[in-house]
């Protein structure tokens, strides 16, 4: 196989017959910066994540997943270290130049957006709104994909610059449909999905859902139950490990310090909670998971 890309989470292969192998390692990230010390069977809930939902919104749009069986993987995939559970055959795609982000409530980069100019991505919004304030509805967002630092936030006019308006238009369509089926089966098992990002891309003409759909890494998930507008209320992902550096007083540049094995397990916790909490599955029957 040819090694043709390594994320700060994902490495990609090319194994042929245009298709690709993501592997989802257990790598976190904070701040930009990656954590020496991974976080134990974070890629297996990454990918057992996004197997589901692309299960279940199959009829929103084509996706780009094959197989997450091993056993349909080529025969080199077995030369990969602890592969199972966490990578996915998929077809290759034409990726669209944009991140195709839905946000269904105040937070993160468009609360701070909003306290300064009372707009959402260059949009008004209504005056009194407070942070994690449910939206009126779900809104696309799109931002710009950084080859190095970090997105930037733009307006849908401006992404129909980038891709063209037909193109822009669809994304959105696709977007908010997939956010808004997502987050009404989430919130049934009381959870909120705050806001999510969604890569697509066309395979033979159609514009596909791609990369990873609905994971704790690329939404925020809050507990229903602590939900409170004017705060910000804990969530299913990498928090522990946030909070735990910005107590060390560490400025966020490399080496990040060592994280400690609390904080490593309490955010496993966290990920494997996510899972099986939206999808009533056991994680310890995923692919490669050892109990």
């Amino acid at each position: 196989m040819k090694h043709i890309y390594s994320g700060k989470v994902r490495d990609v292969y090319d194994v042929g017959n245009d298709n690709l192998l993501f592997v989802a390692s257990d790598r976190i990230s904070a701040f930009d910066v990656v954590m020496a010390e991974p976080v134990p069977d974070k890629g297996r809930v990454l990918t057992a994540m996004t197997a589901f939902w692309l299960d279940r919104l199959g009829d929103v749009a084509p996706n780009h997943l094959v197989s997450v069986d091993p056993a349909d993987f080529p025969a080199e995939a077995a030369g990969l270290p602890d592969v199972a559970g966490r990578a996915m055959l998929v077809r290759k795609a034409d990726m669209l130049s944009i991140e195709c982000i839905v946000r269904g409530y105040l937070t993160g980069s468009a609360w701070k957006e909003y306290k300064a100019s009372g707009t959402m991505h260059g949009t008004p919004l209504p005056g009194g709104l407070r942070e994690s304030d449910k939206l009126p509805e779900p809104v696309f967002t799109p931002s710009t994909k950084a080859a190095t630092g970090h997105d930037e936030n733009i307006s849908f006019e401006v992404a129909c610059d980038i891709v063209g308006a037909d193109v822009a238009k669809a994304a959105r369509a696709i977007s908010l449909d997939a956010y808004q089926r997502g987050a009404d089966y989430a919130a049934e098992r009381g959870i909120i999905i705050a806001d999510t990002k969604f890569e697509l891309g066309f395979i033979d003409g159609e514009l596909a859902v791609c990369d990873e759909v609905l994971t704790p890494d690329s939404s925020r998930f809050w507990p229903a139950e602590d939900w409170a507008p004017g705060s910000t209320p804990p969530s299913f992902d990498k928090q522990p490990v946030r909070d735990w550096l910005e107590a060390t007083g560490w400025d966020k540049t490399p080496p990040p310090p060592t994280l400690t094995a609390e904080v490593i397990g309490t955010s496993r916790e966290r990920y494997v909670a996510a899972y099986e909490r939206i999808t009533g599955k056991r994680f310890a029957d995923w692919y490669g998971v050892r109990n």
